[in-house]
């Protein structure tokens, strides 16, 4: 074990079932560095930080330790507290009713901390050594997420941490914020804590880090010093596409930029997720998309124009009318359809069969005192199950039981039922097999020749290429660019993503 290191995980595997969620990988962590943990969903990232905390028991592999001689087991999230790993994650796993003393040193009651007063006295000591701006006898609860934060990562030290993981820290933090955060995790990289840093923000990885480990599909793809790895080179990497990987995918799909109307428009729009104010358009006949890295906003761009997630500002038009739209029924009764990122979560009622998922939209757009007729329903559901070539036993079969990709038809069914002007598919391929995602592109490419209107996203370069004519392009929650025509290759999207650099 090099001196230098605090922690080295050395051929660590890890398979649920037959999902092999890492294979082979090694990742090592110097004392006194910040060290990014990079890779797009599914890469294996959580996977990773699970087996080092005791959350998983790793399959096969070693993890060694500063101040150990031999290989560490860390069987439980105690065992890894215990040899000196603290984590804090994206969603606080504090308590806001207590007192930021009591949330420093709950569940540690030797000795003082029993003891309120020297409680009190060790917890502004540790705040006013790390320049956290709050105070002891505070209520969590009234602190911003960001202090909270810092509180969380200030009970980490206090226990002597030698390794601090950080998951997604900054997600809900504005710039602010997260320059404060940013001064602590200096401050501590400086007293010799290693800091593992997980997050999905590019601009992030660039300002404070020191290395850069990158994983895609379970596997390693590589460890990186910052200086050595331009960021186009790392959007590269974490998607497996080569920079000279320039074949000429647009040519196959006949998709053209559309030429007709403006169906609708934003200026300035923004939300509560986080999203910068951009600007959209999308005509008559076109297939647009928002393309970017994971975290980077695509999906909340979308959901703000559906009214799903709550506008802070921006104006909105619809066929040259200025409209609003703070909710989704107000976007149904304009014309816009949204099937959502998460089909499970967002998209199927389980329970409900093929028939009622089909004809759900319709039913809240017509309201309480418009019930659709069983007949009708049945006659609605026949003729998008056979349109859609949905593979079901029958209609009243619960959708539940049917495949992803038939899932999947039956929410297209379900927006298609309500002949939307402007139809917003987020990742409607994702998850399916090879088969179906085809027709669901070819679908969406009939779509727009006969006038409607697809905003269309999806985390495969590939298939955005296919079926788009022009793309937003996402970082760090900001549209950084828009690209059509010759300009729409891996390349450039690529190198926009990560900000110009590199060619």
């Amino acid at each position: 074990m090099q001196q230098e290191s605090v922690l080295e995980m050395r051929g660590i595997y890890k398979s649920f079932y037959s999902v092999k969620a890492l294979q082979n990988v090694d990742f090592t962590l110097r004392k006194g560095e910040i060290h990014a943990l990079m890779g797009e969903n599914g890469a294996g990232k959580s996977t990773l930080i699970k087996v080092l905390t005791g959350v998983h028991p790793k399959d096969a592999g070693e993890v060694f330790l500063e101040g150990f001689d031999r290989p560490v087991e860390i069987k439980s999230p105690e065992d890894a507290q215990k040899a000196g790993i603290s984590t804090v994650y994206q969603e606080i796993t504090l308590c806001p009713n207590l007192t930021v003393a009591e949330n420093m040193y709950i569940g540690r009651s030797k000795g003082a901390f029993t003891n309120w007063r020297k409680m009190k006295a060790g917890a502004t000591r540790i705040l006013e050594n790390l320049g956290i701006p709050a105070k002891a006898d505070q209520q969590l609860g009234s602190c911003s997420i960001a202090v909270q934060q810092m509180v969380a990562i200030a009970r980490a030290v206090d226990m002597e941490c030698k390794v601090l993981i950080l998951d997604e820290p900054t997600s809900s933090l504005d710039e602010s914020e997260v320059a404060k955060l940013f001064s602590l995790m200096l401050d501590l990289k400086a007293r010799g804590v290693g800091i593992i840093f997980v997050t999905h923000f590019l601009d992030q990885v660039y300002e404070v880090c020191d290395r850069i480990t990158v994983l895609r599909d379970g596997h390693l793809v590589g460890e990186y010093a910052i200086e050595n790895l331009p960021r186009v080179e790392l959007v590269s990497k974490m998607l497996g596409k080569e920079l000279d990987d320039l074949a000429d995918i647009k040519g196959e799909s006949g998709a053209a930029a559309a030429e007709g109307s403006v169906v609708y428009e934003a200026k300035g729009l923004s939300s509560v997720a986080g999203i910068k104010p951009f600007d959209f358009e999308i005509r008559k006949g076109e297939v647009n998309g928002f393309t970017g890295l994971l975290g980077s906003g695509r999906s909340e761009c979308v959901r703000a124009i559906f009214g799903a997630d709550k506008v802070t500002g921006g104006a909105v038009s619809i066929d040259g009318k200025s409209v609003k739209i703070s909710k989704p029924r107000e976007a149904m009764k304009h014309g816009i359809g949204y099937l959502p990122e998460d089909r499970k979560r967002d998209g199927i009622v389980g329970d409900l069969s093929v028939r009622e998922n089909i004809i759900l939209a319709l039913q809240v757009m017509k309201g309480f005192f418009g019930p659709i007729s069983r007949q009708k329903a049945e006659e609605f559901a026949d003729e998008y199950i056979r349109l859609l070539d949905i593979k079901t036993a029958s209609a009243d079969t619960p959708i539940k039981s049917l495949s992803g990709g038939n899932q999947q038809k039956v929410i297209l069914a379900r927006w298609l039922l309500t002949n939307p002007q402007y139809l917003i598919l987020d990742e409607p391929t994702r998850g399916i097999d090879i088969g179906t995602k085809v027709e669901i592109q070819k679908l969406v490419l009939k779509l727009a020749s006969e006038g409607k209107s697809v905003t269309f996203i999806s985390s495969e370069i590939d298939e955005m290429l296919r079926t788009c004519s022009r793309l937003v392009v996402m970082r760090d929650r900001k549209a950084v660019g828009e690209l059509s025509g010759d300009d729409l290759t891996q390349a450039k999207i690529m190198n926009t993503i990560a900000g110009g650099e590199g060619k």
